[in-house]
């Protein structure tokens, strides 16, 4: 076992129950999970790359404790923002005291406000829109189809954006995913900012062929066969930061391929959720794992962990914990 570093000691002394104590069991078993010779899959909801996750996700990824991401459209997109427009975004630490009034005067300002964080409408949203428009319209003329993080990462490859990155380009999970050409699965990815550009591109004309842009489906097609490949020799493990889509849609692979395809498929080997959703009233989010059992997601030799709590609290101490730091 590698010498642990401070950050990693502190966390094993004090963190000894209740939430602390699971989110230490998470992180060990996330630890011996990759050690034995499983992957991992890292799931994001929320707003976790406008809480700048790639501080430490993007480390986590160059290490290779991270073999797959699915995300939301808006974590995929939040991160390039962040890239090449920090400087122009605003913390607001009193957002609870806000008036309406005080949000129409951020609204006029073009400042679209996530909690305390407020980003900047042209430097960071329309100046994405115009790289990935003229990707999306060469693509189309060209008769080429890409998935959403595939269009990222050819604009990424190009270097055009370099001159304008605002922040240490290896804090960008993104960039880090990139260089690793690593898999990502974008599911519902029309509800994101530049989902909705794209569906104005489409209305215009400036995009003719609605398909250039890869959908849902299609990404559940390759995430299948992505599973199936990795699970021939390694288990692969599931790591949910939040709930939604970015968890619901990959977790459900499993059923998929064993009920409605008739291919016998090896369940997940682990999984941890970190979450802050009630568990009852129906919420998939606040399920507890046991519940997947039930739908032949997990086993009941799973390893299973939830931290309830604050993600933007507990991922970056579980990644350090995981990375010794």
């Amino acid at each position: 076992m590698s010498q642990l570093g401070p950050v990693s000691k502190f966390i094993k002394h004090h963190y000894r129950h209740f939430n602390a104590a699971a989110l230490v069991d998470a992180a060990e078993g996330y630890k011996k999970h990759v050690d034995n010779g499983g992957k991992m899959m890292i799931t994001l909801a929320g707003a976790m790359s406008t809480a700048e996750l790639g501080l430490s996700l993007a480390e986590m990824i160059r290490q290779d404790k991270v073999h797959l991401i699915s995300c939301t459209g808006a974590n995929l997109e939040e991160d390039i923002f962040n890239l090449v427009a920090h400087d122009h975004y605003e913390r607001i630490p009193n957002y609870r005291d806000l008036t309406p009034q005080d949000e129409e005067a951020l609204l006029n300002r073009h400042m679209n406000r996530v909690t305390d964080t407020c980003i900047p409408e042209e430097e960071a949203m329309r100046r994405i829109e115009k790289a990935v428009l003229g990707e999306w319209m060469e693509a189309d003329k060209k008769g080429e189809r890409y998935f959403p993080h595939e269009f990222f990462y050819r604009i990424l490859r190009k270097g055009d954006l370099k001159k304008s990155y605002q922040i240490d380009p290896k804090n960008s999970w993104l960039l880090a995913a990139c260089e690793k050409n690593l898999p990502i699965i974008v599911p519902g990815w029309e509800d994101a900012t530049l989902g909705n550009m794209y569906a104005a591109a489409c209305m215009r004309g400036d995009v003719k062929k609605v398909h250039t842009v890869r959908t849902g489906i299609e990404y559940m097609i390759q995430l299948a066969e992505f599973y199936q490949g990795v699970t021939k020799d390694n288990s692969l493990g599931m790591f949910q930061i939040g709930g939604g889509i970015a968890g619901d849609f990959p977790i459900c692979v499993v059923p998929m391929l064993h009920q409605d395809m008739g291919i016998e498929a090896k369940l997940w080997g682990y999984f941890a959720q970190i979450s802050d959703s009630t568990t009852s009233y129906g919420s998939y989010s606040g399920a507890i794992p046991n519940e997947k059992i039930t739908w032949g997601k997990l086993g009941v030799e799973t390893p299973k962990y939830i931290v309830e709590s604050d993600a933007t609290i507990v991922a970056p101490l579980i990644f350090a914990y995981v990375l010794n730091q």
